[in-house]
């Protein structure tokens, strides 16, 4: 199989330890393309995943401030992501939204930096990569309010089918992760189950959420043929099928070859 990662923290100081080997055991299980996610630690620093873009051509960055780092941004990071935003190998804007579940930012902080990234992403002509955690009634509002012009991505999707619903009807993509491994994750599986075939992607999250049969291990990429296999079986075809499907999705939602 080959497969795409479209959701990783290869940054993460999880991987401080073996960051090139566990490279490598993705390469070697089929993981053909990955994106690496650039929040980081939040501003200053906006490049945490285009460094290691740079010194591999299979993967992909993007860059962005994540909600949990709202109170961190100045007008100085939006003109820096703007920047950085016109290089190649940066496919997007992300990861990026609202999350009141932790609320490590003010709420309005977060809504207004969501909102000036949703504009420069807009004027950057990326799609975004949408973080929401018990706001989603805030996120979808103010997607709406801003338009989603070239496509966007609802990271670990972890709604119900009404709420994929939704975002299908914005015209996201569904991005589905370890969680659909779990045993009470019902709901996820019933959306992915019923989502277009056109608009389905993989991702591991790593290190966050691996899917059984490593769950409390720490997740790599490597662990994404086992979310694809799960996938396989929701929707009742196999995990080449799949494979294929989310590969061809990712390259083109990105105007990848």
């Amino acid at each position: 199989m080959n497969l795409v990662d479209s959701h990783c923290h290869l940054d993460d100081e999880k991987f401080d330890a073996d960051r090139d080997a566990t490279i490598e055991r993705a390469r070697a299980a089929g993981v053909e393309r990955m994106m690496a996610i650039g929040t980081g630690d939040g501003p200053p620093d906006l490049e945490a995943a285009l460094r290691l873009a740079r010194q591999h051509d299979f993967i992909y960055a993007t860059v962005g401030v994540h909600p949990h780092d709202a109170a961190k941004a100045t007008q100085g990071t939006f003109a820096r992501l703007a920047e950085l935003a016109g290089e190649a190998k940066v496919l997007a804007i992300g990861e990026i939204g609202l999350d009141y579940h932790y609320d490590f930012s003010p709420r309005d902080v977060q809504r207004r930096v969501f909102e000036q990234q949703l504009e420069l992403a807009a004027r950057a002509r990326k799609p975004i990569v949408i973080h929401t955690r018990e706001a989603w009634d805030d996120t979808l509002a103010l997607i709406r309010d801003h338009g989603l012009p070239f496509g966007g991505i609802m990271h670990c999707f972890t709604g119900s089918p009404k709420e994929a619903e939704e975002a299908l009807s914005l015209g996201f993509h569904l991005s589905f992760g370890g969680i659909l491994t779990f045993p009470k994750a019902d709901d996820v599986r019933e959306a992915a189950a019923r989502a277009p075939e056109g608009r389905l992607l993989i991702e591991t999250d790593s290190p966050y959420l691996a899917p059984i049969p490593h769950r409390g291990r720490r997740n790599e990429p490597a662990f994404l043929a086992e979310t694809a296999r799960r996938l396989a079986e929701v929707r009742a075809t196999s995990p080449e099928n799949i494979a294929s499907i989310t590969t061809q999705n990712f390259n083109r939602l990105f105007k990848l070859v």
